[in-house]
């Protein structure tokens, strides 16, 4: 029964990865791109957004959203876009769309012409593709493929961290000494599961909370440092164990966490514990989880974002397993 689900821990991980590589490549691929900026709250971009979707143009043409009000990257990107077009300043504003090198301000005037406008552009770049296509392709996938092993490579060091076996020790222990194997790998599953549960909830909710305003171009300039003090913290740990600052859970939260595993019982009981417990892992397995999260919310979009928390967390549970 355990090797079963083992197998089929391992299948479900090996499609994660094959999802996540196949939406980067496919989102690598776009490398022509219409952009169209636009304001929260803008009654004019309203107006533009809402003949977009009647049209379905998001779903005909390569179009990319930016938000100039709400977030501080597209904002700095609508500038260098408008310098870059030598817009005068007294010139500039929302809703704006950007076709190749021609720009339409204004909601009429993007209603007017932009299917004609984009078609043209389209159709004028399609010779170019296949050159420009190697180039953006090799690019966009570099970056794919640096997320994609910062992921990685952040689950694995959380997944072995020693907090984790810690409480999986006292667990096994537990479980093990009602004499029911049966029962026992139920109820080990079941706590696997809440902690996937639990951290990928707040994974995602952290990354909205990212993305709102200019929060997330701070955090990750935070993130930055973040990780150089966490590395220093853990290198101290190690030569230094016991002194000053543990990078893991505190020596008086313990009781209270040896006391929640040790009251499991059942697969329910396991399940339930799983989501407190998760709270008291958080402090010593948080740092590469708020870091991996602090890139998704600066660079990735929430579908993709999802499928990098699965992926993560999957890693992160699978000693568990």
């Amino acid at each position: 029964m355990k090797n079963i689900f083992k197998k089929v821990f391992i299948v479900i991980t090996l499609v994660v990865i094959c999802i996540v590589f196949g939406f980067t490549t496919t989102k690598a691929q776009e490398t022509v791109k219409i952009y169209f900026f636009y304001g929260t709250g803008c009654p004019h971009c309203a107006v533009v957004e809402e003949y977009f979707q009647k049209n379905q143009l998001f779903d005909k043409y390569p179009i990319e959203k930016k938000d100039v009000y709400a977030n501080h990257d597209d904002a700095e990107f609508f500038t260098s876009k408008m310098d870059e077009l030598e817009i005068p300043v007294n010139s500039r504003g929302v809703p704006a769309v950007i076709i190749g090198k021609k720009i339409l301000i204004g909601d009429s005037p993007i209603i007017d012409n932009f299917i004609l406008e984009a078609d043209n552009f389209l159709d004028s770049t399609s010779v170019q593709n296949e050159s420009s296509d190697v180039k953006g392709t090799n690019s966009n996938n570099t970056k794919a493929d640096l997320t994609i092993l910062a992921v990685i490579g952040g689950a694995l060091v959380d997944a072995i961290n020693p907090c984790e076996f810690a409480v999986l020790i006292i667990l096994m222990s537990t479980i093990l000494a009602t004499g029911k194997a049966k029962k026992a790998l139920y109820a080990g599953l079941a706590f696997s599961a809440s902690i996937f549960i639990s951290y990928f909830l707040m994974g995602l909710g952290l990354y909205s909370a990212l993305g709102i305003g200019n929060l997330s171009h701070w955090f990750y300039k935070i993130i930055g440092w973040l990780a150089v003090v966490l590395g220093l913290f853990n290198l101290k740990d190690y030569f230094w164990y016991g002194k000053g600052f543990l990078m893991e859970v505190p020596l008086s939260w313990r009781p209270k966490l040896k006391s929640l595993v040790n009251s499991i019982t059942s697969p329910v009981g396991a399940f339930t514990v799983g989501f407190l417990v998760s709270l008291f892992l958080l402090p010593c397995t948080g740092g590469p989880y708020v870091i991996i999260l602090g890139m998704l919310a600066k660079k990735a979009e929430l579908v993709k974002t999802i499928l990098y928390l699965i992926l993560y967390n999957l890693i992160f549970v699978s000693p568990m397993v």
